[in-house]
């Protein structure tokens, strides 16, 4: 009878301590906050090797522009096949914070491999790769931790401050790589030494400041469940994607669709140097790109929260197809950047649309997993992606223009399947 009536007591104080955390919806969580300063850190160090990254590998190393595709395609898909297996892990052993810190720690060392080896053409490739499996370690618990400890009706915002926050880290990282390079006379060495400092600070940020949620940490009892009711742990199952419902996957075929429109940043740096930006100007193309980006992210969470989620990725959509048209339209310098405008806000609009969705539609003892699914489809995607733009460009004489005319194509098809499966009046998570 004792045990009982703990048991029940216990359960009565978490409903309430659950109730009372789910209220209050004035402020997002802290530890959203602290995660999105982790990102700042990770991405202020992020956007120098993509700024230069392939300009580096095409114009000093002598790398062609179709194998700069390639790399590019193989990086981001090994990232986010990764996503997947860290998410899945996520879920069964119901650590976040564990996975975090490894992928972190991968990158860590990635940047200091590229710092001192960076004549060499095998370690910086190596490099980069390494750099984008530990980002892909970390980015499903990541955003799944996220959603773990915002209130439902706040997880556009949490999704939004935190990519808004990380997006600021890219700005950062842009201004002081143009500042770098204008004082160094374009020297790249001196440059990816440099992101060796925030990488660093961020990782020592993440192990002290970061913590798992306590109903991840605590025992069965006094998580506030009845002893007669054990914690259920999800196990990898093959049963477990049809668990996560026929709307999860519909949404996942949008996606598919529409990234096979979407390339890297990669590409932008490389058309900008076809209106003759010379390279130590590079970094404002970021800094205009994480600047749109930022400013979208958090402002389109917000009103995600309060609206049909599917009309603002069908926004995020046209905004692609718009950036797309001026691009391939552009000879003008300033008509360039408006292009590079409407691309970050496709990004603060779209990512942070999905993530949302894929939050409300999946059971939350899956969370991890749909995380990592998405991943995972982004990555097939994107190696196709990147890899067939690479191959255009080369057959256009190494131009730029026509990949982005293909993009706009592949777009309106993505936007065409997103209609249909609105047609399906989707509703939220199903049981």
């Amino acid at each position: 009878m004792r045990g009982a009536g703990f048991s029940e007591g216990a359960k009565s104080s978490q409903e309430k301590d659950h109730k009372k955390r789910f209220s209050q919806d004035q402020a997002l969580p802290r530890m959203v906050w602290i995660i999105g300063i982790v990102m700042f850190c990770a991405n202020m160090a992020s956007v120098i090797v993509y700024s230069f990254g392939g300009v580096y590998l095409k114009e000093v190393m002598g790398v062609k522009t179709f194998y700069v595709g390639v790399i590019e395609g193989v990086a981001e898909c090994t990232s986010n096949l990764m996503k997947l297996l860290a998410g899945v892990l996520s879920d069964i052993f119901q650590r976040r914070k564990i996975l975090m810190v490894f992928g972190y720690g991968i990158v860590v060392c990635a940047r200091y491999i590229l710092a001192l080896f960076s004549m060499y053409c095998g370690p910086v490739i190596f490099a980069r790769v390494a750099e984008r499996i530990g980002n892909g370690m970390q980015a499903a618990p990541r955003s799944a931790l996220v959603g773990d400890i915002s209130p439902p009706k706040r997880i556009g915002a949490s999704y939004g401050l935190k990519r808004s926050l990380a997006t600021l880290g890219s700005f950062s990282g842009a201004v002081v790589a143009l500042f770098i390079m204008s004082k160094t006379q374009n020297n790249y060495k001196i440059l990816f030494k440099f992101t060796t400092l925030p990488i660093t600070f961020g990782f020592i940020f993440l192990i002290f400041k970061v913590k798992d949620p306590l109903q991840m940490r605590q025992s069965a009892v006094l998580a506030g469940v009845p002893s007669y009711a054990p914690k259920y742990r999800p196990t990898f199952h093959s049963q477990n994607f049809k668990l996560l419902g026929s709307t999860f996957w519909k949404l996942m075929s949008v996606n598919f669709v529409f990234l096979m429109a979407r390339m890297g940043e990669t590409f932008l740096m490389l058309y900008g140097r076809e209106f003759h930006i010379e390279p130590k100007f590079l970094p404002t193309i970021m800094m205009v790109f994480n600047l749109s980006w930022a400013a979208s992210s958090y402002p389109v969470g917000l009103i995600a929260d309060k609206m049909n989620r599917y009309w603002l990725l069908c926004f995020g959509m046209v905004s692609l197809g718009l950036a797309d048209f001026v691009f391939s339209t552009a000879h003008t310098l300033p008509a360039f950047f408006v292009g590079v405008m409407l691309w970050g806000i496709q990004y603060g609009t779209t990512q942070n649309i999905f993530l949302s969705l894929i939050n409300e539609v999946v059971p939350e003892i899956l969370r991890g997993t749909g995380l990592g699914i998405y991943w995972v489809i982004s990555a097939i995607t994107v190696l196709l992606c990147d890899s067939t733009m690479g191959r255009i460009a080369s057959n256009c004489g190494d131009s730029i223009r026509p990949v982005f005319v293909t993009s706009g194509i592949v777009s309106l098809f993505g936007l065409a399947s997103l209609f249909v499966i609105m047609g399906y009046k989707i509703r939220p998570r199903e049981q």
